[in-house]
């Protein structure tokens, strides 16, 4: 994320906030966007107060008060717009280059948009600047992009191609996430309440999206009309996970309460594993949603407090014999403390297939490899597992004994994970043993992973 350009851009917009509240209305503001509270001095003026709570506040914090802002302080577009590409652009997105772009806008009709003008301009205006807050001149005559839509697109169809209208837009130019939220708008019920309409644009956006390895894909419902995202199709899985059984200290005791919807429930010893049953969106599971699902399942309203207690009820989860696991779980949280709200979660002895019979009992038919060490879910449905291997994997007699059947079983079951859509990678419990050592290594790896660089480089 570029923290500079995005200063910039608040630096900016206190110009509107300082117009637009009191002195003594500067705290409370300063604590609705996230900023430090502004200095109590008489002697300075209102912008000169938020100007230093700005320039105290850390660059980890700055995409919280972007976000808070946009979220509050109702922005005109040509203000929005540029905080907005700067968070966009600094998280996962998926790229659709200009020829894409403008290959489907020449093939895009309009007509059923037209049927719900009212829907398709409020669309419009959430994603591109319309001039609505301007007196600008738009073309040969006085008026606004707002303005030229209804006259050229709406009242005379003939007027404009969807091509012109999305230059008009600036959708060629725009950045990748902001032409993907375009994409997604362009086929959601709030604009085309129509399931018909809705899946012939997605038909037709798919047919130039296979190129890319992505799609339009349904994922849900909302007000009964089909909801469709843009995924990335080539990586990842088809199905978004329903429960995650982790952070285990056994076997857990589960069983089905409705067997019709899958929905399961704890039977007994309920302390022993944790259980997150919401929805995983598309940008994957962060550790922000982890604590809040933590925070009300506990009833807890203190953040640092239930973030604590959640990182320790997961390590308190790791075996006490695999030094290289809790070094792996205490590095990731280390490296990416000052921006953890924004990383995957990252969980550990997570459950990928449970039997309520034990290995005996099944013999042949067992299922291997039940829980694994780690689980990210990224964006894309992406799901990463990561292995800290001792000599258990190829070894007996407690390591002395190489065991050719015992490694067959290992690489066996990575081969069935990566079929059903998994990405494995895994780790010699020799070079995560010693902590000191192993930090470049992890950040390295989690820096490529996610695209995302540590705030704590060793």
């Amino acid at each position: 994320m570029d923290l500079v350009r995005l200063r910039s851009l608040l630096e900016g917009v206190l110009i509107t906030l300082y117009r637009r509240y009191t002195g003594a209305e500067l705290p409370s503001v300063c604590e609705r966007i996230n900023l430090p509270p502004p200095p109590d001095d008489s002697s300075i003026t209102k912008h000169e107060r938020l100007s230093a709570s700005l320039s105290a506040c850390p660059d980890n914090r700055l995409p919280l008060v972007a976000e808070a802002v946009l979220n509050h302080e109702g922005l005109v577009a040509w203000q929005s717009m540029p905080l907005e590409d700067v968070l966009w652009v600094g998280r996962h997105y998926i790229e659709v280059p200009a020829r894409t772009r403008r290959e489907l806008a020449k093939e895009l009709d309009l007509s059923d948009y037209l049927r719900y003008p009212d829907r398709f301009l409020a669309m419009l205006g959430s994603l591109w600047d319309l001039g609505e807050n301007d007196f600008e001149v738009w073309g040969p005559h006085l008026g606004t992009l707002h303005d030229d839509i209804q006259r050229h697109v709406i009242r005379f169809p003939e007027d404009w191609s969807t091509e012109h209208l999305f230059e008009q837009l600036g959708a060629f130019d725009a950045v990748h996430p902001r032409f993907a939220r375009f994409l997604e708008a362009l086929v959601s019920p709030s604009t085309l309440p129509d399931e018909s309409a809705q899946r012939r644009v997605v038909e037709l956006a798919n047919r130039h999206l296979a190129a890319l390895g992505a799609e339009l894909r349904q994922e849900g419902e909302e007000d009964g009309y089909p909801l469709f995202v843009l995924i990335q199709s080539r990586s990842g899985t088809t199905r978004r996970p329903r429960n995650l059984i982790f952070a285990t200290l056994g076997k857990p005791d589960i069983r089905l309460s409705s067997a019709l919807d899958n929905d399961i429930e704890v039977a007994e010893r309920a302390d022993e594993f944790l259980v997150y049953d919401r929805p995983v969106g598309k940008d994957g599971l962060l550790w922000r949603d982890l604590l809040a699902w933590w925070q009300e399942t506990r009833k807890d309203s203190n953040a640092t407090r239930a973030s604590r207690s959640l990182y320790q009820r997961m390590a308190n989860s790791l075996p006490e014999e695999s030094k290289g696991q809790h070094n792996l779980f205490w590095i990731y949280h280390h490296i990416y403390q000052n921006q953890l709200h924004e990383v995957p979660a990252l969980l550990p002895e997570i459950w990928l297939h449970w039997d309520p019979k034990t290995k005996q009992e099944r013999q042949q038919l067992a299922m291997k490899n039940l829980r694994m060490d780690f689980l990210l879910l990224l964006p894309g449905n992406r799901r990463v597992v990561l292995e800290v291997d001792g000599t258990q994997h190829y070894t007996r007699d407690c390591g002395r004994t190489p065991d050719a059947a015992r490694y067959a079983e290992t690489m066996a079951s990575d081969r069935d994970l990566k079929l059903r859509g998994y990405e494995v990678f895994r780790f010699g419990h020799g070079e995560l043993r010693d902590r000191e050592t192993a930090q470049p290594l992890l950040s390295s790896f989690f820096s490529r992973l996610l695209q995302r660089s540590p705030d704590n480089q060793p």
